[in-house]
């Protein structure tokens, strides 16, 4: 039990990690709602979409369209199962990796408690981007409904802004959660530099928020989707 323990800057960039992810994603769910993100600009697209969608005589195009949307999540979805039973299978490998870690300059040794919090927390991280996926998944799979239900373009043309607002929320739902999926793993991967230092650690994070940020709200894509 001696070795149950974390020491004071591996708890600092461990709360620091966690501070940072959600504090971004309070900050960027205030920030888009008055600024401009890729996330809101491509929703506007996504609303123009299901316009053109219910002008359309048939909607063949747009159902095989949200289906190559949906198999694109599936196989993140699928890679992250795989990533979780790696990490399950590594909580008892600690003497083998922790050799191997070794050998990396500036290493800071891991007692097997701190091993396993380091691997719990990858784990908790892969775990929540499974359920962002699936549940994306699932509002493509409603949204692929509600395309195909709609009736034929002479009997909805008094419903076209309603129309397509629903469908606008559907599709814009779910790339909110597969986004949310994405950030997962960017800060699972700043998560890996714990292994080596925390101090490291905490600065793989501030890489990854400062990156996220950059791309969400100053991403030339974003500038050329605005114009």
């Amino acid at each position: 039990m001696s070795n149950a323990y974390m020491p004071w800057p591996d708890l600092a960039a461990l709360i620091f990690f966690i501070a940072s992810w959600v504090g971004y994603a309070q900050f960027t769910s205030q920030k888009s709602q008055h600024e401009r993100s890729l996330l809101n600009v491509t929703n506007s697209y996504r609303t123009r979409w299901m316009r053109e969608m219910v002008r359309r005589d048939t909607r063949t195009m747009d159902a095989i369209m949200i289906g190559n949307l949906q198999r694109s999540i599936a196989f993140f979805a699928n890679t992250t199962i795989f990533i979780v039973l790696g990490l399950v299978g590594m909580l008892g490998y600690h003497d083998r990796s922790a050799d191997i870690i070794a050998a990396i300059p500036f290493t800071q040794p891991t007692t097997p408690f701190q091993w396993e919090m380091k691997i719990f927390l990858l784990i908790v991280i892969f775990i929540y981007a499974f359920f962002k996926y699936t549940w994306s998944m699932r509002q493509y799979n409603y949204a692929g409904i509600f395309v195909n239900s709609i009736p034929p373009r002479d009997e909805c043309h008094a419903n076209l802004e309603s129309i397509a607002a629903k469908g606008g929320f559907l599709m814009g739902n779910a790339a909110k959660h597969f986004n949310n999926g994405l950030r997962a793993y960017y800060f699972g991967l700043a998560a890996l530099a714990w292994f080596i230092h925390p101090y490291l650690f905490m600065a793989a994070t501030a890489l990854v928020v400062y990156v996220t940020h950059r791309r969400e709200y100053h991403s030339t894509t974003l500038a050329n989707l605005s114009k």
